[in-house]
């Protein structure tokens, strides 16, 4: 899963695991956060399937158009919309420009192998920030922790399948959305500390539309042809933008690690809509991968 995918979790700073009287209610809103996300999987891959030709690009334009929507019109009524930029520090551009890369590719991965595949692929975007983190944070990681970096990308290996050209790209694809994802992430560690989480989300807004408007000026674009393909655009465009609001709040009410560790039901969910609607069966090896990446990266926020 992309930036705004559903893997942000790690880059927190290291929370207590102590009761907090919103627990319940943040790790609910996680919850829902998760099962939106998955559903936004399904229906980018479904749109795949109803319309052929439609470009990935105009995917994640409308998801974030909606995202966009959503969070300005609100502000433009009540008079905050210039509140929005916060303090425009360069992280804030960086988070936006990592974030929306990452959701490009994301929808590229999931149009060429699935929801299910593509969504461990991009959560691996956890262990990636762990791995930067000594980097870019200045954080410390312990032998635990890069142990199971190693047995997350472990994982990882199991599911490219070097056999077949046509799933090495898509898995490439998601394999670097979730290396974006990661980057965009460490960006919000720095920019949250003096910007709201809607100031964040707009400017990965602000920038991904621009970000679109340059790719459609290159290569061109194209609009869905049938009723199906724009109802599966709004549904992947207004569940992707609940998703990131209810994650937000989930952080903003639960410890990281506890909603970290909720946050991969997402791509377990995807991967069951996969197999449900899309009958995408994985082999024996892919889930052996995707149960590396599960269980090393439910650990890691932990083990931080």
């Amino acid at each position: 899963m992309p930036a705004d995918t559903n893997q942000p979790q790690t880059i927190q700073t290291p929370t207590p695991i102590l009761p907090l009287p919103n627990s319940r209610l943040g790790l609910s809103y996680m919850l829902v956060a998760c099962v939106l996300f998955s559903v936004m999987n399904a229906g980018a891959y479904a749109i795949g399937l109803f319309d052929t030709g439609l470009p990935p690009s105009m995917i994640s334009f409308i998801r974030i158009l909606a995202n966009f929507l959503i969070l300005t019109i609100p502000a433009l009524i009540g008079g905050r919309l210039l509140g929005l930029f916060g303090d425009a520090r360069p992280s804030l551009w960086l988070r936006g420009l990592f974030g929306s890369t990452a959701l490009m590719l994301s929808f590229a991965a999931i149009v060429r192998i699935g929801p299910g595949e593509s969504a461990f692929l991009t959560a691996s975007s956890g262990v990636f920030v762990m791995l930067l983190g000594p980097l870019v944070l200045g954080q410390k990681n312990s032998l635990l922790v890069w142990l199971a970096i190693i047995g997350s990308f472990s994982g990882v290996s199991l599911l490219f399948d070097f056999e077949n050209s046509h799933n090495l790209f898509g898995q490439a694809m998601a394999l670097l959305a979730g290396l974006l994802s990661a980057l965009a992430y460490l960006m919000v560690a720095r920019a949250g500390r003096s910007n709201t989480p809607q100031t964040v989300i707009f400017y990965f807004c602000l920038v991904g539309l621009a970000l679109h408007g340059i790719y459609f000026a290159r290569f061109g674009y194209r609009l869905p042809g049938s009723a199906e393909s724009w109802g599966l655009l709004l549904l992947v465009g207004v569940s992707g933008s609940g998703a990131q609001h209810y994650m937000t709040r989930a952080y903003q009410a639960a410890p990281a690690a506890l909603v970290s560790s909720i946050g991969y039901l997402a791509p377990v969910l995807s991967l069951a809509w996969s197999v449900l609607l899309f009958e995408q069966i994985p082999g024996q090896t892919a889930l052996i991968g995707t149960t590396l990446i599960l269980v090393f990266g439910v650990m890691l926020p932990f083990l931080r």
